[in-house]
């Protein structure tokens, strides 16, 4: 397949502007699973999803086999959202190392919890298997490199608490680094073997197809416009027309806009760009040639990870500023490949793309009863991929007789940070800023 160069995903501030083809991302152009056609709105079911992202497929597929009627509805097409837009790092654990996980969850919900997020890669890659999702999957891992002495210190500690839980983590030194990626840019890392890359827009499409087989319903091209509480349940409103469900999620993350009051508010949405390059062939030999993808502990973090064809994925926090062949992003993502692999030489970029990532105050997610039988998993905190597929599962378990004690973390009631909209104007600010001093 050949890409042209182009930039897509630019915010006008009033809402999502398209690439004329309206391809969101190389994810979007390279993915094996395709577009499906949608389906029409039922007149009622037992659970209305709304957005059609890891969580809110998730959430379908595990209702669907549980025996709920369950339907999907999305705005634009499957993955439009941050799922479409990945890295696609599929990691272990959140943001927070193990040990700051138990002292803010405590002694009783902080062991299951990480155990859960342990387990996270491992139920990917078994529903990526059972469902023959074809996502470019690879499980050699994910390595978490030291930009600094800081960032070495950092990641000793976080092996030091995957290993005490007997975790297959293995600390490596500068050199073991550099033999992994490639280059000597890095002190240190932290090699994951739980973790692996997809293509992340397979990947959702795949649970959408593997939902739709387990006897969901999906709606793509639907905007939904309200909900009304009513004696059985909730009367969802969309553009296409009213369907009436016993319950609903919002699987919506990032994304989440007004249609529940404030709920936008409860976290700091930031932005996530990358570049890809063209296939570069042999070029690449000796760059990731395990095939992991990297990140790194930088304050303003970078990522860097290969696909299937050949192509390198540059990325880091901020917009996208310009376009492939011209502008900040394009002369950063230069630099930066420079900078960590001297002998690879100028590069062409077929694809540039932002994302939005949601933020919470202490780097945890949440789960959120807005109303009864109204929920919503948020905050992911750049770990869309096991995040949103355990919410799922949790979720629907919920919603099919569990007790909520299973649940990865307790139900909470929603609160705006009120610094939220200040944050977000900052680290535009010094994510652009970031932008054009690595760019000189």
């Amino acid at each position: 397949m050949v890409l042209g160069p182009r930039h897509h995903d630019i915010n006008d501030g009033k809402g999502i502007v398209m690439g004329q083809d309206g391809v969101i991302s190389l994810w979007d152009q390279t993915a094996q699973e395709r577009p499906f056609e949608s389906v029409t709105l039922p007149a009622t079911v037992d659970l209305a999803i709304v957005g059609g992202g890891y969580t809110g497929l998730s959430t379908a597929l595990h209702a669907a086999e549980a025996g709920l009627s369950a339907h999907v509805i999305e705005a634009h097409d499957i993955g439009h959202g941050g799922s479409g837009r990945n890295v696609g790092l599929v990691n272990a654990g959140v943001w927070m190392p193990p040990s700051a996980v138990l002292a803010a969850l405590g002694p009783d919900r902080g062991p299951r919890f990480l155990r859960r997020f342990a387990d996270g890669p491992a139920m990917v890659f078994d529903l990526i298997e059972r469902h023959q999702i074809r996502c470019e999957a690879t499980r050699t891992g994910t390595i978490h490199a030291a930009h600094a002495p800081a960032g070495l210190r950092d990641l000793s500690a976080r092996w030091r608490d995957w290993a005490q839980m007997g975790e297959p983590v293995d600390l490596l030194d500068a050199d073991a680094m550099a033999q992994k990626l490639g280059s000597r840019r890095y002190m240190g890392g932290l090699l994951d073997h739980r973790a692996g890359t997809v293509n992340p827009m397979g990947y959702a499409r795949g649970l959408a197809r593997a939902a739709r087989a387990a006897g969901a319903g999906i709606s793509t091209g639907v905007r939904v416009t309200g909900l009304e509480q009513t004696g059985a349940g909730w009367r969802v409103q969309t553009d296409a027309g009213p369907i009436t469900a016993r319950a609903v999620v919002l699987g919506t993350n990032a994304y989440t806009d007004t249609l529940w009051p404030g709920l936008k508010r409860s976290f700091t949405p930031i932005w996530y760009f990358q570049l890809a390059t063209e296939p570069l062939g042999a070029r690449i030999a000796g760059i990731l040639p395990e095939g992991q993808g990297v990140w790194d502990t930088a304050p303003v973090m970078r990522s860097i990870r290969r696909d299937g064809a050949g192509r390198l994925i540059i990325g880091s926090m901020g917009r996208v500023h310009g376009d492939t062949t011209r502008g900040l992003s394009q002369r950063w993502a230069q630099r930066e490949l420079a900078r960590m692999f001297p002998a690879l030489g100028p590069v062409c970029f077929e694809e540039a793309w932002d994302g939005q990532i949601a933020m919470t105050p202490d780097h945890l997610p949440r789960v959120h009863e807005l109303a009864p039988s109204l929920y919503t998993p948020i905050g992911y905190n750049g770990r869309g991929i096991t995040t949103g597929t355990i919410f799922g599962q949790a979720i629907a378990g919920l919603l099919t007789g569990r007790d909520a004690a299973a649940l990865p973390l307790p139900i909470t009631s929603f609160a705006p940070v009120a610094s939220a909209p200040m944050m977000r104007r900052v680290y535009a600010l010094g994510f652009a800023a970031q932008q054009f001093l690595r760019s000189l």
